[in-house]
């Protein structure tokens, strides 16, 4: 195997092979014996659900995740990448879905400062001449002395793009890049590396959720189901139904589901009335005209990352206001007040806990006594009584199976999986009316899945609704009673789980309605 020698000739672009990745966390199999193929030139999209492997694969070619078994070619010889140094050396670099960039520096010392030699001096009239050379090969134009902090969304991406074009990363694999921007934005970004790569000067590889940015900009896609690759081909040869499919497989493919609940649904519980909420760039994000949920039932939301679900949840649970509409629990306003919540039994657990709902610097004892710290038997005459939370946080410890070191420990050194029980321990431990659940178990391990789902089963056969938005159909099919497909921030698709049809499904996610 050749060691790195030297990074890409800068303003061509490099074809890369990864071939029979296999990679393994412990028992877990993330990835089995995947190829992925993408031409010097080429502008290749990368889709597959939550789960599916895409992340693990790309952190595998940038050398955070050496694979078990398998290579990688770059521009025809096989490497060996065992760290991001490596990978640099060889001109891939990536942009990541969040900004990097240090938003007290201007423009110019975020481009310097990300090189791996910069001096113990940094002669600045020289860097910026070398800047402003740089910026007349690239087909288009940042302030070098504006501070990042004062660039539009827009503006920061192509900054992160100009980083690596500045850095001769000729290879640029894109997570999620569009995930802040508005479409116009989106469509300028994509169109610009587009055209680069067309022109031979870069190799991009995205990974999106967006149908329709793979129709408009990519040349080829390549589909990832559960760790394994299954499809991929020319964008011009598929349609989005055809993906939509390689993407969610048949039901033959899909796991056994669960029998759904035995008892009648009860009341509704949740009733939403013609929401209409927006995003974080003031557009609409949500036009929800009807959903009820009744008590002993699981009502579940599939659709592709990005079709509203995100700000959904954020309006249901008081984290995002809404434009209008209403939203009632057992047939009264709710407005997702801290004491609204509490009198309706009204509990949430949302996608991230321990930023949507933990305050990481505090204990684990004391994330627990969120809900009720003011009030019996927490606290008496206005004061909080610590023995008693104490006492819970070691009660609902061992109920939930938490593993910490002690409950006076901040949650924030606690696994993703025993976040997430720590904060099911907390939404689950009182009677439980109505549950809204989002993305519950992403990135967790198997025996951390099992007893999420087992808590969110146990809470609907006690007659809790339960509003579950996932982006792993496998995972509805299991759970859910009733499933909805959200395009666009409607809802556009709904059947009753057992005459789920996944074709329709699929359709429906891929925006095409019968």
């Amino acid at each position: 195997m050749r060691p790195v020698e030297s990074a890409v000739v800068a303003g061509t672009a490099p074809g890369v092979e990864m071939l029979g990745i296999t990679k393994r966390f412990g028992s877990f199999t993330a990835l089995d014996d995947v190829t992925l193929r993408v031409a010097p030139g080429s502008f290749h999209a990368l889709l597959g659900e939550n789960g599916a492997g895409k992340s693990t694969l790309v952190k595998c070619l940038v050398g955070y995740h050496p694979p078990e078994a398998g290579q990688i070619v770059v521009e025809g010889r096989e490497r060996e990448i065992r760290s991001p140094h490596d990978a640099h050396a060889l001109g891939i670099g990536m942009v990541y879905q969040h900004f990097t960039l240090v938003p007290s520096m201007t423009v110019a010392e975020n481009l310097v400062m990300a090189r791996d030699d910069v001096p113990a001096v940094v002669n600045w009239r020289a860097e910026r001449a070398r800047l402003a050379g740089f910026l007349r090969t690239v087909p288009f134009q940042v302030r070098l002395d504006a501070p990042a902090s004062t660039l539009s969304a827009g503006e920061k991406q192509k900054v992160e793009i100009l980083k690596l074009l500045y850095l001769k990363r000729r290879f640029m694999i894109l997570d999620e890049p569009t995930s802040v921007l508005t479409p116009q934005e989106a469509d300028e970004v994509l169109g610009m590396l587009r055209d680069m790569a067309r022109a031979g000067h870069i190799t991009v590889l995205i990974i999106t959720h967006k149908f329709r940015e793979v129709m408009a900009f990519a040349d080829r896609v390549s589909v990832l189901r559960r760790g394994r690759l299954v499809g991929a081909g020319a964008v011009a040869d598929l349609s989005p139904d055809e993906m939509a499919e390689m993407m969610i497989g048949t039901r033959a493919e899909a796991p056994a589901m669960r029998e759904t609940s035995r008892r009648e649904p009860g009341e509704v519980r949740l009733a939403i009335r013609s929401l209409r909420v927006h995003d974080d760039a003031g557009l609409p994000a949500v036009e929800v005209e009807s959903i009820e949920i009744r008590g002993g039932e699981i009502f579940g939301i599939a659709g592709v990352s990005g079709n509203g679900q995100r700000e959904l949840i954020e309006a249901l649970v008081g984290q995002r206001a809404r434009v209008s509409g209403e939203v009632r629990v057992h047939g009264e306003p709710f407005g997702a007040r801290r004491r609204e919540m509490a009198r309706h039994r009204v509990f949430a657990l949302p996608e991230e806990p321990l930023r949507n709902a933990c305050v990481p610097s505090l204990s684990v004892a004391e994330n627990m006594a969120l809900r009720g710290f003011d009030r019996r038997p927490l606290a008496r005459g206005g004061v909080v009584r610590w023995r008693a939370v104490f006492a819970q946080a070691r009660a609902r410890v061992t109920e939930y199976q938490v593993k910490t070191r002690s409950p006076r420990s901040p949650i924030r050194t606690l696994s993703g999986g025993n976040v997430q029980r720590a904060v099911l321990a907390r939404e689950l431990s009182e009677p439980v009316s109505v549950l809204i659940v989002a993305n519950p178990v992403f990135g967790l391990d198997f025996a951390a899945v099992a007893a999420i789902h087992e808590r969110i089963l146990a809470a609907r056969d006690s007659g809790a609704a339960v509003l579950l938005v996932s982006e792993d159909l496998d995972e509805l099919l299991e759970l859910a009673d009733r499933i909805a497909v959200m395009f666009d921030g409607r809802i556009v698709h709904e059947t009753p789980k057992a005459a789920a049809d996944l074709g329709e499904i699929g359709r429906c996610m891929a925006g095409h309605v019968g």
